[in-house]
């Protein structure tokens, strides 16, 4: 009878595992490529036909770039995260010696701003700012791993919070790219929060930056030249008819765009203001043209899209299979969430115009490029997430 027993006894259910793949993640970020690339051809084609007799030179351009950065996403999702870990250091001593690099003959100057490099051959500029913010991420999440609970102390957040500072003061008076070098700060501070949440230290730091803007704000509107060019960008800012023809045509132009949609819109393709009365409009001004002619609904659907995309990624960070995995990703969603709020926040007058793109929607080859291969990177962390079936 045992024997009979044992013999019809079931065998028990091997543990099995399989690995998970965000396919929502993927879709939101497939979507607002495709919707971007639909919106720079609806917002260049006429300036792109004035310049270049081709209304889709500009689509043509961004979507070499998103073809080139859709491959390097597949390349890095694939490969174990694990493996960036080495190049750490590496990578933030290459960010740091990229900067400079923009005051040689090999720097490229656009609109007034010297912030790319040309690579000879192939005719693409590299914006070194792109680089700086992967690298920040990269070695931020190792010193995060490094230090252990010796993030908590006093010392160990003023430690976190030096090591990006070099990199955005280089962006800051090399390039003269105040938005780049608030979003390496941003992703930084994000970081370090995460990591460590002590709120005390985080609602000093607020209260500090607060008063010292209020400060140079002040200082500004009373005429003061202490912030030089950027000075006028406040005083612009805070009474932007005060100069319509030259500061404050940007922002005035913009607001005229945002007001003009309403509800609805005046449909896809019907802007006014991008016939030349709002300049980079395919750039940093592209969500202006959203307004205008996807109206209120268009705004906020992709506002919604840009929550949905964070949203994943928290899922994907609070998942991951280990702290540096975890860090990976906030960063990658600290850098996300900085730039589109700063890019909203710049289009519809809320802060001062420090010219700042909106993320995987306006123009920018090496903006999309970098911010693929961090969304591939991001994959990756959740590749490694493990669903275990009993």
């Amino acid at each position: 009878m045992a024997a009979q027993r044992a013999g019809t006894a079931k065998p028990k259910k091997k543990e099995q595992s399989e690995y998970f793949f965000d396919y929502s993640l993927l879709f939101i970020v497939l979507f607002l490529l495709g919707f971007g690339l639909v919106m720079i051809y609806s917002a260049s084609s006429y300036s792109a036909f004035e310049e270049f007799k081709d209304t889709a030179h500009y689509l043509k351009r961004q979507l070499a770039a998103v073809a080139i950065g859709l491959v390097l996403m597949i390349i890095v999702a694939n490969i174990p995260y694990h493996f960036w870990e080495r190049f750490a250091l590496p990578g933030y001593l290459v960010a740091a010696a990229l900067i400079p690099v923009v005051k040689t003959p090999l720097g490229v100057e656009s609109h007034g701003a010297r912030r790319w490099i040309r690579i000879p051959g192939i005719g693409f500029n590299l914006q070194p700012a792109e680089v700086a913010k992967v690298a920040t991420i990269l070695f931020l999440a190792v010193l995060v791993c490094k230090m252990g609970r010796g993030i908590r102390s006093f010392k160990g957040f003023c430690v976190m919070m030096f090591f990006p500072l070099p990199l955005a003061a280089e962006i800051y008076f090399i390039t003269k790219n105040m938005s780049s070098a608030l979003i390496i700060m941003g992703i930084a501070i994000i970081m370090v929060f995460v990591a460590s949440p002590d709120y005390k230290k985080f609602v000093i730091m607020a209260l500090l930056v607060v008063a010292a803007a209020s400060v140079l704000i002040y200082l500004v509107a009373s005429g003061s030249d202490i912030l030089e060019f950027r000075g006028n960008r406040i005083r612009s800012w805070l009474d932007p008819e005060s100069d319509p023809s030259d500061t404050g045509f940007q922002t005035l132009q913009g607001l005229y765009a945002i007001g003009s949609g309403g509800i609805w819109g005046k449909g896809l393709g019907q802007s006014m203001q991008k016939l030349s009365f709002l300049p980079e409009a395919q750039n940093d001004m592209i969500f202006s043209i959203i307004c205008e002619e996807l109206g209120l609904f268009g705004a906020v659907a992709v506002i919604l899209m840009f929550v949905m995309l964070l949203w994943r990624m928290m899922v994907i960070a609070n998942n991951a299979t280990d702290l540096f995995g975890a860090m990976l990703v906030v960063g990658v969603m600290g850098h996300i969430a900085v730039q589109a709020i700063l890019n909203i926040a710049v289009v519809t007058a809320t802060i001062p115009n420090t010219g700042i793109s909106l993320p995987f929607i306006s123009y920018g080859g090496s903006s999309v490029m970098f911010l693929l291969i961090e969304i591939g990177l991001v994959l990756s962390v959740a590749r490694r997430i493990q669903l275990k079936e009993l």
